[in-house]
């Protein structure tokens, strides 16, 4: 009986062995391709973590967060993650609907304090949902849009010739640094500062998809309404206490300034550090381990874990917003549908990812293996797919 116990027992630490031998393999193949691409692609730095439904299984990083200090980056390097904070955005709204704050079909000019209507479309009926998947009607109008970026020039060295190239893209900084709420009155209200018709799309809401940061941080702005807090606190109650997100905030904090990642350009060349006014369409400040236990919080969610929403709103956030027979103009779905505001792609993937200047992210998981990823660059990639089909190929299988 000993005996029999003692050779299977070998076996079994025989197979866990290969396994992890197998396991070590992948990472170790994996870690060399990253290598590969953060060398082609001439990247400052660069951090991915992976993870499984309770832990995180891999994490690497590459480079510096800050060159000129010869600072490695790491997977604490704190740096904005782009419209991956949009994926905050959903939870938040599903948070706010489990409060009874509103329901995903709510006109938001029942929840406004001041009239928002298209005159490309004067009777058309702007929802919640219509703002989630981007077909509220609201755009982004580059001549106003841009100038929101505000640069703090005081607060750190930088390139004045990488600065002068963002000007000539158009971040002029024309717009005056402002609350969230004033500036949604101020570019929605037809009394308001910056109010054009090209602030609108010429289809009625539901008709068009047209990708929309500013209808995005309206969403958010419907949060603040509604729970009487800043869209930040309410995102720190509900969202990073839970999770333990402590390195994860919205806005410049002088006093983190080390930990902070630089943002650079394509010459290596450093630039200024800057904030939002649509803060929550893309200016979390977060990093690669904060972000982990982000993920690890989502995968358990898609499988009924109920530590920030209830399983019917996972299922909700999750849910397509679009019939493949008559989906709204300027969206294909031969590549992903959308839930609310995430991205759901066609090889059963999750995901949403970020570009500013000076940051490149991608975040996402499968729920069929039960992993999922993130990574962070703090340089703008125009073409992320030598990282991101890399990791959604390594999530795909177990």
């Amino acid at each position: 009986m000993r005996s029999q116990r003692f050779i299977i027992y070998t076996v079994l630490m025989f197979s866990a062995t290969l396994s992890m031998a197998f396991g070590q393999s992948r990472f170790d193949t994996l870690t060399r391709a990253l290598q590969r691409v953060y060398q082609s692609d001439s990247l400052p730095g660069l951090s991915v973590v992976l993870v499984n439904g309770k832990t995180i299984i891999y994490q690497h990083s590459f480079g510096y967060a800050n060159i000129e200090q010869q600072i490695k980056y790491s997977t604490r390097s704190i740096q904005t993650i782009g419209s991956v904070s949009k994926t905050f955005a959903a939870i938040a709204l599903m948070k706010a609907v489990e409060l009874g704050y509103f329901d995903l079909d709510t006109d938001i000019n029942t929840i406004l304090p001041f009239k928002v209507v298209n005159p490309n479309a004067p009777t058309s009926r702007i929802t919640v949902r219509q703002l989630a998947n981007h077909t509220s009607g609201i755009v982004d109008n580059p001549s106003i849009f841009y100038d929101t970026y505000q640069f703090d020039t005081t607060l750190a060295g930088y390139s004045p010739m990488a600065y002068a190239n963002l000007k000539r893209l158009g971040f002029n900084q024309q717009v005056s640094d402002r609350s969230l709420a004033r500036f949604m009155y101020d570019y929605l209200n037809e009394k308001g500062q910056y109010y054009s018709k090209q602030n609108f799309g010429l289809d009625a809401a539901g008709r068009s998809s047209s990708y929309s940061n500013i209808g995005s941080a309206l969403a958010a702005y419907l949060v603040e309404i509604k729970s009487g807090m800043s869209y930040a606190d309410f995102t720190r109650q509900y969202i990073f206490r839970p999770l333990r997100m402590r390195q994860t905030s919205w806005f410049l904090d002088a006093k983190r300034l080390t930990r902070y990642a630089r943002p650079y350009d394509d010459n290596f060349s450093v630039l200024p550090f800057y904030h939002l006014i649509t803060y929550p369409d893309g200016g979390l400040r977060t990093n690669t381990s904060d972000l982990g236990k982000y993920l690890i919080a989502l995968l358990k969610g898609y499988e009924g874990g109920e530590k920030l929403l209830k399983r019917s709103s996972y299922s909700a956030m999750f849910t397509p917003q679009f019939a493949k027979e008559s989906p709204p103009k300027g969206i294909r779905l031969t590549t992903r549908n959308k839930g609310i505001f995430w991205n759901l792609y066609v090889n059963g993937t999750i995901g949403h990812d970020g570009d500013d200047p000076g940051v490149s992210s991608f975040l996402f998981f499968n729920p069929r293996t039960g992993l999922g990823g993130v990574f962070l660059s703090n340089k703008y990639v125009a073409d992320k797919k030598s990282i991101t089909d890399l990791l959604m190929q390594f999530i795909s299988t177990r």
